[in-house]
């Protein structure tokens, strides 16, 4: 039996009320406690081992002193949790495979109203002027995606119906289902430029930051559209600006930016061609989000794997 069976669990987020329900519909009787903030628990975080919730919340909450055992991650995405005065003596576990199929709508969506012309016949509209130009289609169109994990490798899966070629870039060249070829991130500048769509799904870390520079939007065709669901600070936004003001790309959807919320002001709020979806790409489902965490909590009881258990040493 494992040291963490019956071990009370801390649950910080925003639903914590159906985690809990939940987690105390597959274990009657177990120990769970829940808050949308860390300040409402921190007497409570040392009493129990098992922790689940927002990074940025659990992240406080290892500023008090206290440390889990285990601790799962309701996000993808772990920054607030590599903070360098953060402890790491314990197990990290972040959120995986639930997001693709949600990330593979937001990215069909802004697809087709690219090919669809959706934001020009709405300009149209508004001038009440009769909009002409045909539309395009997605058959044959070029797709690389930045980050061929398991999110990129399900939108490769979900997309695969709609006859775009689809490539792939990862650290390492590798075969990937989905993916005509995945290759590694040295390759970028060479796949951007063969791409109509680029697609970034990169996670934050030393290696990916600054990666969409003015050089690398130079070599992507005037008529590609960039696309990022990944981490803002990938972008370096200025360039991106001055990429799209001189008509260099057809446009971009950006879904995170450096700087959350993007206060009044910023300069991307004003730029052409350029729509910002305030990091809404892949919301994290309840339902499928507690399946997660009772799967990694059994995994963990029973001396598996976790999936997604985060290595430290690379961030993810």
């Amino acid at each position: 039996m494992s040291t963490t069976d019956s071990a009370p669990i801390l649950i910080i987020d925003a639903q914590h009320h159906e985690y809990a329900t939940r987690v105390r519909q597959a274990y009657p009787g177990r120990e769970v406690h829940g808050a949308a903030s860390h300040a409402a628990v921190v007497d409570l975080a040392a009493q129990c081992p098992l922790w689940f919730g927002q990074p940025d919340q659990l992240a406080a909450l290892l500023r008090q002193g206290c440390t889990p055992r285990w601790l799962q991650s309701t996000w993808a995405g772990i920054t607030p949790l590599l903070a360098p005065d953060l402890p790491r003596d314990y197990r990290l576990s972040r959120a995986v495979g639930i997001f693709g199929q949600v990330m593979a709508e937001y990215l069909l969506t802004y697809l087709l109203a690219h090919e669809r012309r959706v934001l020009g016949r709405l300009a149209s509209q508004v001038d009440q002027r009769w909009d002409g130009p045909l539309p395009g289609t997605l058959a044959g169109r070029r797709l690389l995606i930045v980050g061929a994990g398991d999110i990129g490798q399900r939108v490769a899966q979900c997309l695969a119906p709609w006859g775009l070629e689809v490539r792939g870039i990862a650290r390492e060249p590798r075969a990937r289902v989905g993916f005509e070829q995945v290759t590694g991130q040295d390759s970028l500048a060479e796949q951007a430029a063969w791409a109509d769509y680029l697609f970034n799904l990169l996670p934050d870390t030393p290696d990916t930051r600054d990666l969409y520079d003015a050089p690398l939007f130079a070599r992507m065709k005037p008529d590609a559209l960039f696309i990022n669901a990944g981490r803002g600070g990938a972008v370096v936004e200025q360039d991106l600006v001055a990429a799209l003001e001189r008509g260099h790309l057809a446009g971009a959807v950006l879904d995170v930016c450096r700087e959350e919320p993007l206060p009044a002001g910023h300069p991307l709020w004003r730029v052409p061609r350029l729509l910002l979806t305030g990091h809404s790409a892949a919301p994290t489902l309840p339902g499928a989000m507690a399946q997660l965490f009772l799967d990694n909590l059994q995994r963990l009881e029973t001396g598996q794997d976790l999936r997604g258990q985060v290595d430290f040493r690379r961030g993810y």
